[in-house]
């Protein structure tokens, strides 16, 4: 008998200095013990200083992507990045209602770590009303949050959960809401579901290699959805690898401006 590794595939933009998008969740992937498959939804000229190009990748080219992926691995758990316009985030969720995939784990990627924007803004209605309800889990960030449901950035803890149980309501399974762009000596994270809040807080780490974080947040959170983890457990995980990939990587020197967590720290194959 043959023995595989669970499969997870990443919807996304590509980042060719390596630290976030498709190629920062294929590192995750295989950091936590996943084989990592992917679409790849656009191209980006981007490196740790800032994002200096977007080339889109056609529709009929993503649908053709996706069906050579899903016709052949048996997808365990999948994830959407960077969609970028309108009609990638339609061509997406057609591609993945129709053909029934699941868990999806929706991150909503609107504006890098450099502040570049990476969906345009007509696209944000179609986020909402065609690819969250799809979701077992959306990954916000506190100003993605604000945006989707046009509201202010949450200020406190209080607003932060209460942001995080109105996300419900556009019809997602549950809600990580990150807390990394949040201030305060923690960075919390808020899981909602219909049976309430959890809380993932761990300290908040002193350094400029940021770049990837919620790609990354997400990626993990998939792997270990496609192995099998309950949603909190998996969720408490994704948290503890994110934050010693951040440990570990506070010290490495990869660009000249936020670097990358670093993805393959040596606790990753040990996360608990």
């Amino acid at each position: 008998m043959t023995a595989t590794r669970p499969i997870a595939m990443t919807i996304a933009g590509s980042d060719p200095s390596g630290g976030a998008g498709i190629q920062a969740d294929l590192k995750t992937f295989s950091a936590l013990g996943v084989y990592g498959a992917s679409v790849i939804t656009a191209l980006t000229a981007q490196n740790t200083l800032g994002v200096t190009g977007v080339l889109k990748i056609p529709a009929d080219f993503i649908r053709a992507q996706y069906a050579a992926v899903v016709s052949d691995l048996a997808i365990g758990a999948a994830k959407t990045g960077m969609l970028g316009d309108e009609e990638t985030v339609l061509t997406v969720a057609d591609l993945v209602g129709s053909s029934g995939l699941r868990p999806l784990v929706v991150d909503p990627v609107m504006v890098a770590t450099s502040g570049d924007v990476l969906l345009e803004p007509g696209a944000i209605a179609a986020v909402r009303k065609a690819l969250i309800p799809l979701a077992a889990v959306i990954t916000p960030n506190l100003h993605e949050a604000a945006r989707l449901l046009d509201s202010p950035v949450a200020q406190s803890e209080a607003e932060a959960q209460r942001q995080a149980k109105a996300l419900l309501d556009l019809g997602c399974g549950a809600v990580l809401l990150k807390g990394g762009h949040g201030r305060g000596a923690e960075a919390i994270d808020y899981l909602a579901t219909a049976n309430g809040i959890t809380t993932l807080a761990r300290p908040r780490i002193a350094t400029q290699n940021t770049h990837g974080t919620g790609c990354t947040l997400a990626a993990a959170l998939t792997a270990h959805l496609a192995a099998g983890a309950p949603l909190v457990e998996a969720a408490l995980q994704a948290k503890t690898y994110l934050w010693n990939a951040l440990v570990s990587g506070a010290g490495m020197r990869y660009g000249r401006g936020r670097g990358p967590v670093d993805h393959l720290h040596p606790l990753a194959s040990h996360e608990e």
